[in-house]
């Protein structure tokens, strides 16, 4: 398959979904990218193949990770890994990434991405499977900050440290999830901004925005990173203040979960092309 150049651009982009592929097709929207977990796409053909195929001659890709389980104690899966290298091979995606989390061991997978402690023997532990999943996709990974809801005892290091330190020891970029941050600033009682603000602008490959839902109980608020809204105003307004720190950088809207329809969707997306092209005016001062 011959594509065009795969770089991402440093403008908005969306998750494709099946149920938006014919609008898709028949807009040709304005659309800087598109991001899939290639999880979903790890077969030998059929329509979700077929659909991918279409939107990759039309417009750039990201292949955004759920199962490299990078925390485990393990290595990464190599059979996972070599069918994560023939999609990019077959698609040249302009970015890849995946998460600071686990969902293996044993040989069972979890249905979710845990936390892992922020010590340096889970630090060892990660590089040491970065380094390993970099070297068999040929590709630098960047890593997602997680979405936190209770905390480890015995942490010797702040998150921002941790990712910092997996990013300067492995060659890999960081994916700043600006709703995680907001979401376990809120949950852990810290200051979003000050945790986005940690990060050098040299690091950060990729943005994510997402909406969340608010568990009221009687020992307070729970926010929880449902990806099933609109990107609520606080997020938009850290995501302001970090382009404005960093410039411009691939962002994608995240809708996982009660995915409204495509010109919804494709709304949230021009609010992001907006604020890049309005900042982008503007100098840097990461």
């Amino acid at each position: 398959m011959t594509h065009g150049n795969p770089t991402i651009p440093a403008r908005a982009g969306a998750g494709f979904k099946l149920g938006h592929a014919a609008d898709i097709a028949h807009d040709r929207p304005d659309i800087g990218w598109f991001e899939v977990h290639p999880e979903n796409y790890m077969v030998e053909g059929g329509p979700r193949l077929a659909a991918l195929t279409r939107l990759r001659a039309d417009y750039p890709l990201s292949l955004h990770g759920v199962g490299l389980s990078l925390g485990s104690a393990a290595p990464p899966d190599l059979g996972h890994l070599k069918e994560f290298r023939r999609l990019i091979d077959r698609f040249d995606p302009g970015l890849i990434s995946d998460h600071l989390s686990w969902s293996a061991e044993g040989g069972t997978y979890f249905a979710d991405l845990l936390p892992l402690p922020l010590t340096e023997e889970a630090l060892d532990i990660v590089c040491r499977n970065i380094v390993i999943a970099q070297d068999v996709l040929r590709r630098p990974l960047l890593i997602e900050n997680p979405s936190v809801y209770v905390g480890f005892e015995g942490a010797e290091m702040d998150e921002p440290e941790f990712l910092i330190q997996l990013a300067r020891r492995t060659g890999c970029g960081l994916l700043l999830d600006v709703n995680n941050a907001y979401v376990s600033g809120r949950n852990m009682e810290y200051d979003p901004a000050a945790y986005l603000d940690a990060f050098p602008g040299d690091l950060i490959g990729e943005i994510h925005l997402a909406g969340h839902t608010i568990e009221r109980h009687p020992e307070g608020e729970l926010l929880i990173d449902t990806h099933s809204t609109a990107v609520p105003a606080p997020v938009w307004q850290l995501y302001e203040a970090l382009i404005a720190r960093i410039g411009p950088r691939p962002t994608l809207i995240e809708w996982d979960n009660d995915v409204p329809s495509w010109p919804v969707l494709a709304a949230e997306v021009q609010k992001a092309d907006g604020i890049i092209a309005a900042l982008a005016r503007e100098p840097a001062h990461a």
